[in-house]
């Protein structure tokens, strides 16, 4: 039997080269900072077909914030990228730890339905359990 899905498939996004997520100095602490895109974009490597959803990102910052700018084009980017939306959540989260070094950081991504199923996906991270 033919597999439909892939390893590349799988993998698809999960390396690509996306624009960097500035930062700037913080200065306060244990206070909780919230982004949110209603309106993200990415495609589904296999059928390229598009995927629809809202992007909230959840962070205490340590010593280093990230600069909403460059935040936004980040997650822009993924407009025309073919990655699993599973993948596409826990890559933001990877770079986001990467460019901040937070205290703790949690992306949840609430995906539109697509067959008549809605996905919710939900990956956390933080420096006492490095995830």
């Amino acid at each position: 039997m033919k597999r439909q899905y892939t390893d590349e498939h799988a993998s698809a996004g999960v390396n690509a080269a996306l624009p960097e997520i500035e930062t700037w100095p913080n200065q306060y602490a244990g206070y909780e900072i919230e982004i949110a895109l209603p309106e993200f974009t990415s495609v589904c490597p296999k059928t390229g077909l598009p995927d629809f959803g809202k992007i909230v990102l959840r962070y205490v910052p340590d010593r280093r914030c990230l600069e909403l700018k460059s935040y936004k084009m980040y997650l822009l980017a993924y407009r025309n990228l073919g990655i699993f939306q599973e993948n596409a959540v826990n890559r933001i989260l990877r770079d986001v730890v990467k460019a901040a070094k937070p205290v703790s950081a949690t992306v949840i991504g609430d995906f539109s339905a697509r067959g008549g199923l809605t996905t919710l996906v939900t990956a956390s991270w933080s420096k006492r359990g490095k995830r």
